[in-house]
């Protein structure tokens, strides 16, 4: 397993720049990489991305060093395993709203002692074949993968102090689209009273030392986000196809 250049640079303080995707085509991960990217999300939630997909998409992110990451549709923890054994280096899991639920992701991340992934000849683990010993692939693993809730629901920010307490968890993403739907704002995120609560969830997890990530359709609001502590910043593939696109054009 290759070292989760991510983390590093999180670890660091420093904000790391990436593209989430349903895509299932290689090329475009080696796309954004080569334009300099951090790191590659996954989108196993709403496309039709499976774990046999994901394979060749991590082969091609780790040919162009950058850090391949998914998004599970789901809190199954064989589903996570799948994803992981690929060489997938961090789970961002949509629909948590407790401190349950992240304990539960972090079970299915993690090996033993600190989770209950299992373990197996597997891809992320050079098939048993490499330098390590199962002993040092397992500390290794458990060092190198970001466990990523992510807050999409206005009750997770009843719990969400909590949440911040668990063990393992390495930050939160906030999906502001879903976040404003649950608060009534069908239209857009924009609103002022979601912007108001993005900000306090930022607060609070800046607060706790945690991780924290969202969107950001600009390199402005992408900027205006750093300086809050954001640290994880996400754009879209289309989006950026779609901006560069009507730029041209125009």
């Amino acid at each position: 397993m290759r070292e989760n250049t991510v983390r590093t640079r999180l670890s660091e303080g420093k904000p790391v720049f990436g593209v989430i995707s349903p895509t299932i085509d290689p090329i475009i991960v080696e796309y954004i990489g080569l334009v300099g990217f951090d790191f590659y999300m996954l989108d196993g939630e709403h496309g039709a991305l499976s774990p046999a997909h994901a394979e060749h998409m991590v082969r091609a992110a780790e040919s162009i060093d950058i850090t391949p990451l998914a998004r599970v549709r789901s809190l199954d923890e064989k589903l996570i395993l799948q994803f992981l054994d690929t060489g997938i280096m961090g789970i961002m899991m949509p629909g948590c709203t407790t401190a349950d639920d992240c304990a539960a992701l972090v079970r299915a991340v993690k090996y033993p002692p600190v989770g209950e992934r299992g373990i197996g000849p597997v891809r992320a683990a050079r098939y048993m074949l490499g330098g390590m010993s199962q002993q040092e692939y397992i500390r290794h693993a458990n060092n190198q993968t970001l466990v990523l809730p992510q807050i999409e629901d206005i009750t997770a920010l009843d719990h969400l102090e909590e949440m911040c307490h668990v063990e393992g968890v390495d930050g939160f993403i906030i999906g502001p689209r879903d976040l404003a739907v649950t608060m009534g704002f069908y239209d857009s995120p924009s609103h002022e009273e979601v912007r108001k609560v993005i900000d306090q969830i930022i607060e609070i997890v800046v607060r706790h030392n945690r991780i924290v990530g969202t969107v950001a359709a600009t390199k402005e609001q992408a900027h205006a986000l750093v300086d809050k502590g954001v640290r994880m910043i996400l754009h879209s593939v289309a989006g950026l196809i779609s901006q560069s696109a009507k730029a041209f054009l125009s």
